[in-house]
């Protein structure tokens, strides 16, 4: 039986684990895939406080390699049901079943799909979720990147380094990624703005050929590409959860900023929560607050 579980490796995770150790309560951090989460995907993270400059993986490393050493206690098992027992919580993976007093849920998202046919079948063959990942395929080549947040101008300045062209699409007329950003893209030659657009069509045979964009106006363009870069938002990874977590519309955990959730000892950090922003420094901050709140529960 451990103090406190905590679901997630991601850097609201990995900073919970480092603040509960710190308050010397028993850890385990349960992670589906590798620790890190999506900011392991950010080549240089430029606005966190302190680091002005350092690769999402290094700083996904040292926040794994720091909870490590305060004595977290790290398992690769996905967490597929959470069962509330009053004082007891239980995690139940497919290796397994794990008992802890509390509970800090930080899942984090996973990549939502544009929903246009064909996309699944594509994916690996031109259709990509990952610019840095899969970027050094389509060097200079022509592709395109859909998307209007942080993850799609950031995903086309690193493709505008590789690729011969690049066009990027978004739905409306400005972007809700940060300006400077969307600046730097204005000042490349092989950028081209897409606005006002949507990919409506995937033209293939065994690979990516071309895309249909499809305006406001219900203009029709067919743009020839070789790559697709999908960035057009996360979906919350709650669904195994929503039982014991009150989840909004879209599927995100409801949580006051204490993190705390409807079922006492359950709590609840990072992009899968609700809240106005979602970047690297709310994520270790909703870390911070989730298990200085646990450790006031598992006290009281």
């Amino acid at each position: 039986m451990t103090d406190i579980i905590v679901i997630g490796a991601g850097p609201a995770g990995m900073t919970a684990a480092i603040y509960a150790r710190r308050a010397a309560k028993t850890v385990l951090v349960l992670e589906a895939m590798s620790y890190g989460g999506q900011i392991i995907n950010t080549p240089d993270v430029e606005n966190y406080p302190v680091a002005a400059h350092i690769s999402g993986f290094d700083f996904a490393t040292r926040v794994y390699e720091q909870a490590k050493a305060l004595g977290a206690e790290f398992r690769f098992e996905k967490a597929i049901e959470l069962r509330d027992g009053g004082d007891l919580k239980t995690v139940v993976t497919p290796k397994g079943e794990y008992r802890a007093r509390a509970v800090i849920i930080a899942t984090g998202s996973k990549n939502r799909r544009l929903g246009v046919e064909g996309e699944d079948r594509l994916i690996g063959r031109g259709i990509s979720y990952c610019a840095t990942c899969d970027g050094a395929f389509f060097r200079k080549k022509r592709v395109a990147v859909v998307g209007g947040g942080n993850t799609a101008l950031e995903d086309a300045l690193y493709m505008a380094d590789i690729a011969e062209k690049v066009y990027l699409i978004h739905r409306r007329d400005a972007f809700r990624g940060e300006e400077a950003t969307a600046e730097r893209l204005r000042a490349r030659d092989n950028v081209e703005f897409v606005l006002n657009s949507q990919v409506t069509g995937l033209n293939a045979e065994k690979r990516l050929q071309s895309i249909e964009v499809t305006d406001k106006q219900g203009s029709t363009r067919v743009i020839e590409v070789s790559g697709l870069f999908v960035a057009v938002g996360r979906v919350p990874e709650n669904q195994s959860f929503a039982g014991l977590v009150e989840l909004d519309g879209a599927g995100y955990a409801v949580a006051s900023e204490n993190c705390r959730t409807k079922t006492a000892g359950v709590f609840v950090a990072g992009d899968n929560r609700v809240k106005e922003v979602r970047q690297l420094v709310t994520a270790t901050a909703d870390g911070a607050v989730a298990a200085t709140e646990a450790v006031k529960y598992l006290n009281s």
